[in-house]
């Protein structure tokens, strides 16, 4: 039974409640799944269920709940429904994740830079896989 809405929390902003579909759509393997098959191209819905294993309503359900979230579109063409990834929900994703920081892109050039400067310094050790070249420092003993 669902839980009657809090009348003391405000409703969600538009473009909260849109980031709260996309996530909640992209938490489930099957969901995730689908949108990698359709990376490749659209699929027609029969398509889509072929490899999954679970009935072609189930299979409805799940396209229903990526539909709502943006991240896939659905066209009739004669008797069959094709489905299209849409990649503008999995930028609104990627965009409110990175807004945190966390996820900048790797700079390639600039990390090939502190690697070639800590070389210069002498600051790697000959065989990194092996154990820290000097002491390591665990603070004071007691003795």
């Amino acid at each position: 039974m669902a839980q009657p809405p809090d009348p003391h929390r405000a409703s969600p902003e538009p473009a909260e409640a849109r980031l709260d579909l996309i996530f909640h759509a992209l938490a489930d393997a099957t969901r995730r799944r689908i949108l990698e098959m359709l990376l490749e191209d659209d699929l027609a819905v029969t398509d889509v269920a072929e490899p999954l294993p679970m009935s072609l309503a189930a299979v409805s359900k799940h396209l229903t709940v990526l539909a709502r979230a943006g991240l896939i579109s659905r066209e009739r063409r004669g008797r069959v429904t094709w489905c299209r990834l849409e990649p503008d929900a999995l930028r609104a994703a990627a965009t409110w994740l990175e807004s945190f920081g966390l996820f900048e892109p790797l700079d390639l050039d600039r990390l090939e830079a502190a690697i070639d400067r800590a070389l210069a310094m002498g600051d790697v050790p000959d065989d990194p896989s092996g154990p820290p070249a000097g002491p390591i420092d665990s603070g004071p003993r007691e003795g």
